[in-house]
């Protein structure tokens, strides 16, 4: 019976296929189309009243009349909408509301999730990643046996209790159709626990009794469950506990910092590993090819798209650009208007083009997250990439990193200040820093030409920090499990110092600490 509904379940990823195959053939048609739809259906809400949509014919119009803009300046009508006015941002009323917090701020971010945003943008983003993995792997078998979802939880807004909000994860698990329950593990009770480590204990439990063929979630909590798993029925790796597993789907965070982890996770060839780019606003980007990591853009999902040049970020009004305009090789910021309501909405995430034929992505990070004190510009893309190979030469395994800069004091030179969290430990730390800084000097020439000589930047410093520090960081922060990430990088100490604040106050064991020499 279950093969029968695979190969029902296949015809229809077949469609899917043919769809996605349209959007990847007239790029620019299908963004028009939306543009010209979310600019119809949103003209008799408030904001589309405000900006009379009812009288813009085209992208230019469009451009010059909206602002781009971040949260905090839709934040006041979000607000509302959660206390259940209607025709606000989008028409109608939002039921439901994506909590996100980026990293570690210290305050939520609430993102509406219309029904259509909900049906074409994260549904259709899960459909469309079903069906790019079978075009993969001809021998897919994900409606045979089971899938594991990693999911947040979800919770009642207190002023208007009929608003529900919480992980977009969540939001996702309880709207799965009937039909697709079945394939799917655990039960929805526990995937949508509010207590993380319960749910965790609960979950590994649970699901290594079962038969499952396809797992996603964010890396960080995924080695979590794992480690719970291991522990709980004494095997050596997850295929021991799951020896019909095909695929990790992972988003959230880079993964290459987790790659040789998972390695050990997953020994052998068998389990495909396919990025999504699936953020609390919209389902934006997936892995199409398993041979490369570039990402495929959702163009046909209820979002138009605008990028903004990295020369533009810092001024007031920066220009953006139409997917027509973008190069490959570039660094942009990332703009959505989208079926939920957010129009020109900024969202902090910086994307680098790998095609434009189809139109492909990498993340490379986010616009607040970066290091770039003394001009040497330094992204997320290149400190996971330098860990990654300095990794790859000493047989290090990384857990979690953060990076800030050090500041001149008096004579002193800056540098940068790392915090590293190894699964295991480098035979030789100041060997492993060495080799760091040289990896990042060979991927970022802005980072080289500053350390030359060690004339304008020292030498990076680095700290080996005990194991779990940054979990229990996390945990301290309120901000354990879920979607909320290690900032990885920062172009100022905020968090630096209150992860070393920590170190010495928390439960935590003494670190190591070195600085490499010149």
């Amino acid at each position: 019976m279950r093969r029968l509904a695979n190969r029902l379940f296949k015809q229809y990823l077949d469609f899917r296929m043919r769809h996605i195959r349209r959007y990847i053939e007239h790029p620019h048609e299908v963004q028009k189309e939306w543009l010209e739809r979310l600019l119809l259906t949103a003209r008799d809400t408030e904001w589309g009243k405000n900006f009379d949509f009812k009288s813009i014919k085209s992208y230019r119009q469009y451009a010059s009349r909206i602002p781009i803009q971040d949260y905090e300046a839709f934040k006041p009508f979000i607000k509302r909408m959660m206390e259940g006015e209607k025709d606000v941002l989008w028409n109608g009323r939002v039921r439901y509301f994506s909590k996100s917090s980026g990293t570690t701020g210290d305050k939520s971010k609430f993102i509406p999730v219309s029904s259509q945003n909900l049906r074409y943008c994260h549904k259709g983003g899960s459909w469309d990643t079903t069906a790019l993995f079978y075009n993969e792997r001809q021998d897919a078998r994900l409606f045979e046996k089971k899938s594991l979802l990693m999911g947040g939880s979800l919770n009642q807004f207190s002023p208007f209790p009929k608003t529900i909000y919480g992980d977009v994860s969540a939001v996702m698990i309880s709207q799965m159709p009937f039909f697709i329950r079945p394939f799917f593990t655990p039960d929805f009770e526990t995937a949508l626990m509010p207590d993380f480590e319960k749910k965790i204990e609960r979950m590994a439990g649970l699901c290594s009794q079962e038969d499952v063929v396809m797992l996603g979630g964010v890396p960080t909590w995924t080695v979590v469950l794992f480690r719970h798993i291991l522990e709980l029925t004494g095997k050596k790796n997850i295929l021991e506990v799951w020896p019909n597993l095909q695929g990790y789907i992972h988003g959230g965070v880079s993964f290459t910092p987790y790659r040789e982890q998972f390695k050990l996770f997953f020994p052998g060839q068998q389990v495909s590993y396919q990025e999504v780019y699936n953020a609390s606003e919209g389902y934006f980007a997936i892995q199409n090819d398993f041979s490369t990591p570039d990402m495929l853009l959702l163009l046909d999902n209820g979002v138009y798209y605008e990028f903004i040049p990295m020369e533009e970020w810092n001024k007031e009004q920066p220009r953006a650009l139409p997917l027509s305009g973008v190069e490959i090789g570039k660094n942009y910021a990332m703009v959505i208007s989208t079926n939920a309501g957010l129009w020109r909405y900024s969202l902090g995430d910086t994307v680098c083009f790998t095609s434009v034929s189809p139109y492909k992505i990498r993340i490379t990070g986010r616009t607040r997250q970066f290091v770039n004190a003394f001009g040497e510009e330094v992204m997320v893309e290149n400190t996971d990439q330098a860990l990654a190979k300095t990794c790859a030469a000493t047989g290090a395994v990384v857990l979690e990193y953060s990076v800030a800069p050090v500041y001149f004091k008096g004579s002193g030179k800056g540098g940068h200040e790392w915090l590293v969290e190894f699964e295991k430990m480098p035979d030789d730390l100041n060997l492993f820093s060495r080799q760091l800084d040289e990896n990042l000097k060979k991927l970022n020439s802005d980072y080289e030409a500053k350390r030359f000589r060690s004339m304008a930047m020292a030498p990076l410093f680095l700290q080996a920090v005990p194991p779990g520090t940054f979990h229990k960081w996390l945990k301290m922060k309120g901000k354990y499990g879920g979607q909320h990430k290690v900032p990885r990088l920062s172009n100022d100490r905020k968090y630096m110092d209150d992860i070393l604040g920590f170190l010495q106050t928390g439960e935590t064991t003494q670190s190591g600490q070195l600085k490499i020499d010149n």
